[in-house]
């Protein structure tokens, strides 16, 4: 990696252009450089050693999670799900407050963590057949946990993991003590009665999605269209993957964090595996029926901003709603406070 960095090839770019285009030269630059002198990945390796990780087959798949149970005996069991182009690294900071309150000055209720590498990502390896998208890895976490042994779990998750973790509501309601996502993934439908009486809060979420759609999903498209033809050039030149991955983490993250997700994706060559879970959610999406679980959500700033009359709609029992100033997309690890705060809060009213 070293190697490859240091000979990178640079894009040719409109001078002064900024983020115009999309990733500028600057920005690529500035994070090779950061990792060429500044990054230290033995460090990121030593944080994830230092918790129990697993590996299991599921529907024929290789799954890698991390299990970290609580010295509490009332621990209430958790599944968190990451996003792309997230790993688990994404909850690393969060597991000891939530696993032993009693140690690190936090909240009751303790949890057992489980935290698994969705699969096609990171540490679980290339997916090797299609297929997997949010609805059959929603089937793998079901199983994931009654192979451990939970008969009642909660589920958090966010971004692609907030698609993931309703779904597992839905196929394992027996079990699901409740779900809490950092995005409802709740839009119109089209009926123009539903958009009487909008709020000005809600107005400008809607604004705010139709300015990402417009400005920031072109990753979503190709990737759920041809994320091979893509993974081609992604896959030789880590200079690219950078940009790429980069264009989702940006400086709302810091350098180490961007560096070590990106880094997990092209040690363990799952580069083309996570992007093309986008594909296979355009071919068997999650369910759009009303559901009935216990639900919560938290938004945070500078991230997508669930719209509550469309996800009412969706998900009939929602007990928490909460809405931060702080933190965005990547909470876990901007925010890690707060939505520990906002876990213990749901889960130990439902507990």
């Amino acid at each position: 990696m070293r190697e490859r960095l240091s000979r990178a090839r640079f894009a040719q770019e409109i001078p002064d252009s900024g983020s115009t285009y999309g990733v500028p030269v600057s920005r690529v630059r500035h994070l090779i450089d950061h990792f060429l002198n500044d990054y230290d990945w033995r460090v990121w390796e030593e944080r994830l050693n230092s918790h129990p990780q697993f590996t299991t087959e599921i529907d024929g798949q290789n799954v890698h999670f991390l299990h970290v149970e609580s010295p509490e005996s009332d621990a209430i069991p958790l599944l968190l799900t990451h996003g792309w182009p997230g790993t688990v690294v994404e909850f690393v900071d969060m597991i000891d407050p939530l696993t032993d309150p009693k140690a690190n000055g936090s909240g009751s209720p303790a949890f057992h963590l489980v935290i698994p590498s969705l699969p096609g990502f990171g540490f679980s390896g290339p997916t090797v057949e299609s297929g997997w998208g949010a609805v059959r890895t929603a089937k793998a976490w079901r199983e994931l946990m009654a192979r451990l042994g939970y008969e009642r779990y909660g589920l958090h998750g966010n971004d692609a993991g907030a698609f993931v973790a309703p779904e597992v509501g839905r196929i394992d309601r027996d079990h699901v003590l409740g779900v809490h996502v950092n995005q409802i993934f709740s839009f119109p439908s089209g009926d123009p009665t539903e958009m009487e009486g909008m709020s000005d809060e809600e107005l400008a979420a809607l604004e705010r999605l139709q300015w990402f759609h417009e400005n920031m999903s072109s990753y979503d498209q190709l990737q759920s269209q041809q994320p091979q033809t893509l993974a081609h050039a992604l896959v030789d030149s880590p200079a690219g993957l950078l940009a790429w991955m980069d264009q989702l983490f940006g400086e709302q993250v810091d350098d180490d964090f961007v560096l070590t997700n990106v880094l997990i994706h092209w040690f363990n060559d799952t580069i083309a595996s996570s992007m093309r879970f986008y594909y296979e959610n355009e071919k068997s999406p999650v369910s759009t029926e009303p559901a009935d679980f216990p639900m919560a959500s938290s938004s945070f700033a500078g991230d997508f901003q669930s719209i509550r009359r469309f996800s009412e709609r969706d998900y009939t029992d929602i007990v928490q709603w909460r809405v931060h100033d702080t933190g965005g997309h990547y909470a876990a690890r901007q925010a890690p406070d707060v939505l520990a705060t906002d876990l213990r809060d749901f889960f130990g009213q439902l507990g």
